[in-house]
């Protein structure tokens, strides 16, 4: 089934998200860029008023001037609002239907804040866009999936938050996402302790007896396949991996530190629960490495792969509907 073309947001002109792009079109991958045509060089380029003018000798543009010139590697707070306006006008696409999935160049969340950006990324950003009361991001390569179930929080604060609902909430969302998008009929999460061990029957810690078990336990009850909690330091191994869909961790740096490692070039960073397809590239700005020709594209490759992929399932299970 054909799939409408991503959108593919500029993110910051001044790191590496323009080159990849533009080595990710080489590469084969199609989409709409929106953003800047000037960032996009040494590539044949084509300003469009919609997706439906894209052709494939040129990387169609959907034109958002900055204010300022983009020079590699060296920010500039005057483009922060054209920044903003490409990832708005990205999504109001894919909320129409006339982009069938967003994927989201890396953006300098710090030169954002200090333009009145609100939001701590582009995952609460676009679930602000959406409508979406409970976001959540998956990281996802070809051998494992992950999702962090507090996020991008101080370790101390993490903890604290931890409470059964939001382990619930996230899982639901979870679950419900790789039934929709990635086909698996029964999806088998799997959960990591919190403490060393999981809390070796509560020595090591009780937030497994008092948070974690009774979650697990009530997800059982609505028909979710949940399991654990399991030791995060054995839970990542080749045959554990064969035992679930998906690991769920109780902060950011427990799950995301195992898939980088694995994969720090093809992991994509998805965003489930929203009611559009959002991916991006698993990694930053890289401004160190701007303009200079070595940026290596593939994570961005494998997140415009895999939107298209996601896209296409949703548009099937509509038909099928």
């Amino acid at each position: 089934m054909h799939a409408p073309l991503p959108a593919l947001t500029m993110g910051e002109p001044a790191g590496i998200g323009p080159e990849i792009a533009v080595a990710s079109w080489r590469a084969g991958r199609r989409f709409l860029f929106v953003g800047d045509r000037s960032v996009l060089r040494d590539v044949p380029v084509r300003e469009v008023a919609s997706a439906a003018e894209a052709s494939d000798d040129a990387i169609p543009v959907l034109n958002v001037p900055l204010a300022a010139p983009a020079v590699a590697g060296r920010l500039d707070p005057a483009n922060a609002p054209a920044v903003i306006r490409a990832i708005e006008t990205a999504a109001r696409l894919a909320m129409t239907g006339e982009v069938g999935a967003v994927v989201t160049n890396p953006i300098q969340k710090s030169v954002l804040t200090r333009a009145g950006f609100a939001h701590p990324g582009h995952t609460e950003f676009l679930a602000a866009l959406t409508g979406s009361p409970m976001p959540v991001m998956m990281l996802a390569c070809e051998e494992l999936r992950v999702v962090p179930i507090t996020i991008h929080v101080a370790l101390r604060r993490a903890i604290e938050m931890l409470d059964a609902d939001l382990i619930l909430r996230t899982a639901r969302v979870t679950d419900a996402a790789l039934r929709r998008d990635w086909g698996i009929g029964r999806p088998r999460l799997a959960f990591a302790g919190l403490n060393p061990h999981a809390g070796e029957d509560g020595t090591m810690g009780d937030e497994e007896d008092r948070i974690i078990r009774p979650a697990i336990a009530a997800l059982r009850a609505e028909g979710i396949e949940a399991l654990g909690p399991v030791p995060a330091d054995t839970m990542f191994t080749p045959a554990a991996r064969r035992g679930y869909d998906v690991a769920l961790g109780m902060y950011h740096d427990q799950v995301l530190t195992p898939i980088k490692t694995l994969d720090m070039h093809g992991g994509v960073n998805v965003t489930l629960g929203l009611p559009i397809v959002r991916t991006s590239p698993d990694h930053g700005t890289a401004l160190d490495i701007a303009g200079k020709g070595v940026a290596d594209p593939g994570s961005l490759v494998s997140a415009l792969d895999l939107a298209v992929d996601l896209a296409r399932r949703r548009a099937a299970a509509k038909i099928g509907a």
